[in-house]
């Protein structure tokens, strides 16, 4: 009976569900006990795990196909660099294929473990359509299906790119195309909605075959600062390898793929893959802040942190893998310098990878060349006098022929002849719509979670600081969030209130343009551990008597007993009152099938509101549920070119001359790629989140 009890309440244990379109994540603690093996019940059917853990000690785990085969156990690798803090572990999420079961077995000190628990759709091998002049083909996010809605802050940027790091994702080396695809959908949400961080960490992901995935948005020859590399995230790209490579080498085509990639990417920085580059950390527990840190151009994982990552295989590979890449889309231009000022001598510096014509051109602003040079060897060096010079900025190129990608930039203001100042037009108020995000935000008992977004719109740069600020005598606040210049624009940023005791605060944005006076605005969020994990799941149901999706739970924690409760609202307006009393403190499940007095409300997007009246008064938290008892329409406008049209967005098989493909569309009009030929059958059906099942379409 203990037994029983014991895996009841690992299923149930501070529920978080994340439902990504494609991808759907729970999470589940998993009672440390004094046995060192634990046999525990997921909550759903999952095709990728991931573990977070505290302690000194290691996890290890085996999982259940749904065959009923218990796989081979694998300790869960910690390669994740998102600051977790001393003796906290935030492990990689693992492909492990479509399973039913898991169980865990500790060593040494665990203090908690989490697990998360992904189920991420297969669908079709994505298209490789993102290229720019020399790189290689790219999958691109919206090509691989990426989740764009559930990225948390625009991406941020480097002003020079120094290194590339490469990593491997600790994953299973035996996956399809279609199946690649889900992992980087799978590394997508968790990283997002386990680690709390802005979008995926990498930059870019190769698999087996030898696909490149575009990782984190902002441009792939931008330098988009990831979180890949803890300490040395910010002017490095970070590469990481799908699979597991402490053993095993990685395959011929994900090397070739590695190779192409690295060649351009650091051809575009200008950045000679054999040379060394002086790096200051900005702090891990390898190398502290400030420490001077020497690594070669191209790097492994474990050069910069305290991790085992790339593998002990692929590391050993990456000495040939530079060599090969010096080697790639030859010739080219290395670490182009410009020093000086104009008015004065400015010198001009840079090697080519073997002697070549090579010329240095400064133009000015009015598009007249003011100064050039030729000259041939594998070294460019030159001074420019720039007497004279004042029609700032000018533009600077060195060249080397048509196959060289040359260098460019800028120099600054002249100093002979200062220009006339302008006075800059005084903005009133540059900064509006401040939300804060959700409203009441609950960290988890572990210290983790209680992330608070603000969003805002600034309309010009501004300089801009968010504040936290309560009234509450004895809270450590205010508290400085952000300090920064921002353009015009929208705007979006998060943090962890975790360290902030339960209370009632205010989010304060000040704004100052250029030549105005700071402009605030204050939007409320509250801290409240009474309640914490509440969630609805499944959060789309389908009341209908199928037994799909027929009811849901409201699952949420409380570490005291408290009035509570739960209702379900449409636009502000309460339609069902699903339960009002006192709970007690601990784990709670409250089920609802959708209906009000046994009749079954409409379809429609619906909120959950769960109240609790404790020492900060009421406190309420909502999270989204939608009804959808109705079964999508598929309709087959033109056979020939496979055209289809969805009521709303499901998910569509097609079976075309006897060849399936599952594709994933928004409601309205689509086409299915088809290149095999003239079609002769058709046979598609469409089945929505809601686990609804339309009609079966065919052709003839």
């Amino acid at each position: 009976m203990k037994k029983l009890l014991f895996v009841a309440a690992s299923c149930l244990a501070l529920p978080g569900i994340a439902r990504a379109g494609l991808v759907t994540m729970v999470a589940r603690d998993v009672p440390i006990g004094p046995r060192a093996l634990q046999a525990v019940a997921p909550p759903i059917r999952f095709n990728m795990v991931g573990l977070h853990w505290r302690g000194s000690g290691s996890v290890a785990f085996s999982t259940r196909t749904t065959g009923g085969r218990w796989s081979a156990w694998q300790v869960a690798d910690d390669d994740t660099d998102g600051d977790p803090g001393p003796g906290k572990h935030d492990g990689n999420v693992v492909w492990v294929g479509a399973s039913g079961g898991i169980r865990f077995r500790t060593s040494g000190s665990i203090g908690s473990l989490r697990a998360y628990y992904l189920w991420s759709r297969v669908t079709t091998a994505p298209r490789r359509t993102l290229a720019l002049a020399g790189s290689p083909a790219i999958v691109s996010r919206a090509d691989w299906m990426a989740d764009e809605k559930i990225v948390r802050a625009k991406p941020l940027y480097a002003k020079t790119l120094k290194l590339a790091i490469v990593h491997h994702t600790a994953n299973t080396n035996d996956y399809t195309p279609a199946q690649a695809a889900a992992i980087v959908r799978g590394i997508e949400t968790y990283h997002v909605q386990g680690n709390g961080w802005n979008d995926i960490g990498y930059n870019f992901l190769v698999d087996r075959y030898g696909n490149v995935y575009e990782g984190r948005a902002g441009g792939i020859d931008k330098n988009v600062i990831g979180a890949h590399a803890l300490g040395f995230n910010t002017g490095t790209v970070g590469i990481s390898l799908i699979g597991n490579f402490t053993s095993v080498t990685p395959p011929p085509a994900m090397q070739a793929a590695l190779v192409k990639l690295l060649a351009w990417r650091l051809d575009v920085a200008h950045i000679d893959p054999l040379s060394k580059v002086v790096y200051t950390s900005g702090g891990n527990l390898k190398f502290k802040a400030g420490t001077v840190v020497t690594l070669n151009a191209i790097s492994g994982h474990r050069d910069t942190g305290p991790t085992e990552c790339p593998g002990n295989a692929a590391y050993a590979l990456l000495p040939a893998i530079a060599k090969r890449v010096s080697l790639t889309g030859l010739p080219k231009l290395y670490s182009p310098t410009v020093s000086g000022s104009l008015g004065g001598p400015v010198r001009f510096q840079a090697r080519l990878s073997s002697s070549l014509p090579w010329t240095v051109t400064v133009t000015g602003a009015s598009g007249v060349v003011a100064a050039s040079q030729k000259g041939t060897g594998a070294t460019i060096d030159w001074t420019w006098p720039s007497a004279g010079a004042h029609d700032a900025p000018y533009t600077w190129t060195l060249g080397a022929g048509a196959n060289v990608l040359p260098a460019t930039g800028t120099i600054g203001v002249a100093a002979l002849t200062p220009p006339v100042p302008v006075p800059a037009p005084v903005v009133v108020n540059p900064l509006s719509s401040l939300t804060a995000t959700p409203a009441v935000v609950s960290p988890n008992p572990d210290g983790t979670g209680g992330y608070v977004t603000a969003a805002f719109s600034l309309s010009a740069p501004a300089a801009v600081t968010v504040k936290l600020t309560s009234a509450t005598p004895g809270t450590a606040v205010p508290l400085t969030l952000l300090s920064t210049n921002l353009p015009a624009g929208q705007n979006s940023f998060s943090w962890s209130l975790a360290s902030v005791p339960d209370g009632r605060y205010s989010l304060v944005v000040a704004a100052t343009p250029t030549g105005g006076t700071a402009q605030m605005q204050t939007a409320p969020v509250t801290v409240d551990r009474t309640l914490s994990g509440f969630s609805v799941a499944p959060s789309v149901i389908s009341p209908n008597g199928d037994g799909v999706a027929d009811a849901t739970a409201f699952n949420f924690t409380l570490n005291q007993s408290v009035p509570v409760q739960l209702v379900v609202e449409q636009l502000g307006r309460v339609v069902a009152t699903v339960f009002a009393g006192t709970l007690g403190p601990g784990v709670q499940s409250v089920a609802w099938n959708g209906t009000v007095n046994g009749v079954r409300v409409p379809d429609g997007a619906y909120e959950v509101v769960a109240t609790v009246t404790d020492a900060l008064g009421g406190v309420t938290f909502a999270a989204p549920l939608t009804v959808d008892a109705t079964p999508p329409t598929l309709t087959l406008l033109d056979p020939a070119s496979l055209r289809f049209q969805l009521s709303e967005p499901a998910t569509v098989t097609v079976t075309v001359n006897g060849q399936t493909t599952v594709v994933s569309e928004p409601a309205g009009v689509f086409v299915v790629p088809w290149q095999n030929g003239p079609v002769t059958t058709i046979s598609a059906q469409a089945d929505d989140l809601a686990g609804n099942v339309g009609a079966t379409v065919t052709y003839p």
